[in-house]
């Protein structure tokens, strides 16, 4: 019998998508999104212009609208995804395991509620990690209290190594833990980058591209290649940046500046994404992130990665030599020895090794994952109220 799962998230996200159809092809799946996201609402949320995903993120599952009753909608803050609804959804939706993304919306410990006044395990699949916790007292406070928070969840779906690490350190038993990771959809990068350099081959002797795939903004440290890139000598670099935000004037007087030769492609909607990629040697992530998403799509496009030690798919992608390299983050000098090595990688060695990784962080073993830690927590092995 095919299991039937729920799965709430905030909102239909280009990433869910492949997840969603790989595990509609191996359940009976109901997705439910607790917001409608406008053009305006992505602008809000830090991408600086208004747009809308100009690629499908409804086809080959069911989904649902849930209505949304925040005073605020949103899905940057906690209170602006409200659905109390959810619970009639829950309650005869016959489910034999519902899936949260996490605990960061009202809408998901709504979800999480219901699914224990229903007996229905609930499951959740978050990334964080614990590198990017704050310290002194709210960490103390925490480290007493989460692990009870936590026992409201019957299984934990881990995206990678730091965040396994991230649910151990606060209590939760290996046997709960099911490896369901990270990942884009593979295909269509690779398909839509490998058309790209058929259309539009690189000149070999055009100066290598590094490029910085994100919002322009500080946090993102999109500066530090801009430094980094005048600290490499005897190789020809350009930079190049897709996103758009309020960081880009500077970000354009920088490389003037340091006579970097820099690219600015604005906002670029996932259709586009491959055909950026293609043009590119090397991706860049040099900020804090709890995963980083965009090294997947680069990858998945062939090209190898220099991340900060605070990115969080290091642990998982990078491997020095063969995917990429890891500098310390702020250390622009490190950064540039970090791009030179990359830059110094056998391509189809490297390719090979990328290749291997993308098989591995993939809608279909994501799909498998969540389905294992369905079936293990439908199958009664885990008792509502003794989850740790």
């Amino acid at each position: 019998m095919s299991l039937r799962i729920g799965f709430l998230v905030s909102h239909p996200i280009q990433y869910y998508a492949p997840i969603f159809r790989a595990l509609a092809r191996r359940c009976d799946l109901t997705v439910f999104f607790a917001h409608r996201q406008t053009a305006e609402g992505q602008a809000k949320a830090g991408y600086g212009v208004t747009f809308q995903w100009d690629v499908d993120l409804l086809s080959g599952y069911d989904s649902h609208y849930l209505t949304n009753v925040s005073r605020q909608p949103s899905t940057d803050v906690f209170a602006g995804c409200d659905t109390p609804g959810i619970a009639q959804e829950i309650g005869p939706g016959r489910f034999d395991a519902f899936l949260v993304p996490g605990w960061g919306l009202k809408s998901y410990l709504q979800a999480a509620r219901a699914c224990r006044r229903a007996r229905v395990p609930v499951l959740v699949r978050g990334d964080s990690q614990l590198a990017s916790q704050r310290g002194g007292a709210l960490r103390m406070a925490k480290a007493m209290a989460f692990p009870l928070f936590l026992r409201r969840f019957d299984g934990f779906l881990y995206v990678g190594l730091r965040n396994r690490e991230y649910l151990q350190h606060y209590g939760v038993r290996p046997d709960r833990l099911f490896f369901s990771p990270h990942c884009i959809d593979n295909e269509a990068f690779r398909i839509g980058s490998e058309a790209a350099r058929v259309k539009s081959p690189r000149d070999p002797k055009a100066p290598a591209r590094l490029l910085f795939v994100g919002k322009l903004v500080d946090s993102k440290r999109p500066l530090d290649l801009v430094e980094a890139a005048a600290r490499i000598q005897g190789r020809r670099i350009e930079v190049a940046f897709a996103g758009a935000g309020e960081a880009e004037a500077r970000l354009k007087q920088a490389a003037a500046g340091h006579g970097v030769p820099a690219v600015f492609h604005g906002f670029v909607n996932q259709s586009a994404l491959p055909a950026v990629y293609a043009g590119a040697d090397a991706i860049v992530s040099p900020s804090v992130e709890t995963w980083g998403l965009v090294v997947n799509e680069a990858m998945a496009c062939g090209l190898p990665a220099v991340v900060s030690d605070a990115v969080g798919c290091g642990p998982d992608l990078i491997e020095e030599g063969r995917t990429g390299a890891v500098f310390p983050l702020g250390d622009t000098t490190a950064f540039a020895r970090a791009i030179d090595r990359v830059l110094a990688l056998d391509p189809a060695r490297s390719r090979a090794a990328i290749a291997a990784k993308m098989a591995v962080y993939s809608p279909e073993r994501t799909a498998q994952g969540i389905m294992d830690a369905a079936a293990a927590v439908a199958a009664g092995h885990y008792q509502p109220g003794a989850r740790l």
